[in-house]
């Protein structure tokens, strides 16, 4: 790799955020050539036919030579890429993730990678939508939104600097914590979100009167469940890998739940409103640091 540009840089699952980084570094001019691999030649060929990708590989070998490989499939499929892709990684090869979860992929590339451990450089860019496949990618999806990389004790500065770079030549803003923190910090704001908004579309599809209530959901749902339009097998792998910090988080809302229950069966509005107001300082205190 010359300065800022990346020769060959591969991507195990062109959708959303494979596809994204893609044209991200293509928009900056680093990337001479993207090679994308998955599980669909039709999503492959599509993204070909996009510009996302230049070239459309079943190989896992193809990986040698590489300058960056970006795995940013479910997690649940990391375990299989790393295992095909150790044999073909040469010594000057990095390799990241877009997982959300860190400590199960870090395990995973402990086990799997072998001699190349040191050569991963775990990472989580905080840029998702609802919509998935590379026809949902963008080439300004990661502009001035985080990143977080949880690197290991073995990661050289190099390689650390390589994932660095490529990010932030997508636009993103880099951000360091360590994996165990990062999975407690997520499974609050983030996987418990998305596992409510699951389970609140989900009674509603299956109440009695289902349609009716459909209806008439407006603004308020909406907002509410977007996240419930996110790819379910990436979000399945997700809820199963850090299932130990997602339950705390899911245990400590029953209990707020269970509060605002009791307030409710003994008609304390000003409970509630105590509540209210609580969360909607707290909400508008967070979107202004945001704005």
């Amino acid at each position: 790799m010359a300065g800022p540009r990346l020769d060959k840089v591969v991507i195990f699952g062109v959708g959303l955020i494979g596809g994204s980084f893609a044209l991200g570094l293509k928009a900056a001019g680093a990337a001479k050539r993207v090679i994308g691999l998955g599980r669909t030649a039709a999503n492959l060929e599509h993204a070909l036919e996009l510009g996302v990708i230049d070239e459309a590989s079943d190989d896992p070998a193809v990986v040698v030579e590489a300058d960056l490989v970006l795995i940013a499939t479910p997690v649940g499929q990391m375990g299989t890429i790393m295992e095909a892709i150790a044999p073909h990684l040469g010594a000057d090869t990095v390799v990241t993730d877009g997982g959300s979860t860190k400590q199960d992929v870090v395990a995973l590339a402990y086990r799997l990678l072998n001699s190349h451990a040191a050569q991963f450089v775990p990472g989580h860019p905080i840029a998702g939508a609802e919509y998935s496949g590379v026809a949902a990618a963008r080439a300004d999806l990661y502009r001035q939104r985080k990143v977080v990389l949880t690197p290991l004790p073995e990661n050289s500065e190099r390689s650390i600097r390589r994932v660095r770079a490529a990010w932030r030549l997508c636009g993103a803003k880099l951000f360091r914590m360590r994996p165990a923190e990062h999975d407690r910090v997520f499974a609050a704001v983030s996987h418990l979100p998305h596992l409510l908004s699951y389970a609140l579309v989900d009674q509603v599809a299956r109440h009695p009167n289902g349609k009716q209530l459909f209806d008439y959901a407006a603004g308020g749902f909406r907002d509410f469940t977007r996240v419930a339009s996110s790819h379910p097998e990436m979000w399945r792998d997700i809820c199963v890998a850090n299932r130990k910090a997602l339950l705390q988080e899911l245990t400590g809302y029953q209990r707020e739940l269970a509060e605002m229950k009791q307030l409710l069966q003994k008609g304390d509005a000003a409970g509630l409103e105590k509540i209210f107001t609580r969360a909607r300082a707290a909400r508008n205190k967070w979107l202004k640091k945001q704005q």
